[in-house]
């Protein structure tokens, strides 16, 4: 018997956390196992060797830490947190190869023009390359409220 998953890559972001409800809508219909999936990317390096971090990041330790904070609402959802190091798409891309899921959700800051062509698209890479079908969730950013 195959176990049944569902990936749930995270950044953290407001975007991810509204998409962890539809995860776990979809891991609770299938009886599928949650794996929510973090991909720290590695500093970066300049011409001379030298790294780059650029804003301060927090430590391994505290991302870990933010990781196991992810976790699904209802408790009869089975889950298991991944955390990899890597670029994000070619990581989830890998972790949905590795583990088979059945679907892949993931949410989307949903950039568009310059800000997109300049910073990527990772839902664009993982919908392009994932071997199981992904829902991209895009929060609605026009029904916040700043109060």
């Amino acid at each position: 018997m195959n176990k049944k998953n569902i990936l749930f890559p995270t950044d953290f972001s407001t975007a991810s956390d509204a998409a962890l409800v539809h995860a776990e809508n979809f891991a609770k219909q299938s009886s599928a196992t949650l794996i929510i999936l973090h991909v720290e990317e590695p500093p970066l390096a300049y011409g001379g060797g030298e790294l780059y971090y650029g804003l301060p990041e927090p430590s391994s330790e505290r991302i870990l830490e933010m990781l196991q904070d992810v976790c699904p609402h209802d408790p009869d959802i089975s889950f298991e947190h991944r955390l990899v190091m890597g670029d994000p798409a070619s990581e989830i891309v890998r972790v949905a190869k590795e583990e088979h899921p059945e679907l892949v959700v993931l949410g989307t800051h949903g950039r568009t023009g310059l800000s997109r062509i300049l910073m990527g698209s990772v839902a664009e890479v993982v919908v392009r390359h994932a071997p199981c079908p992904v829902l991209i969730y895009r929060l609605n950013t026009n029904n916040l409220s700043s109060k």
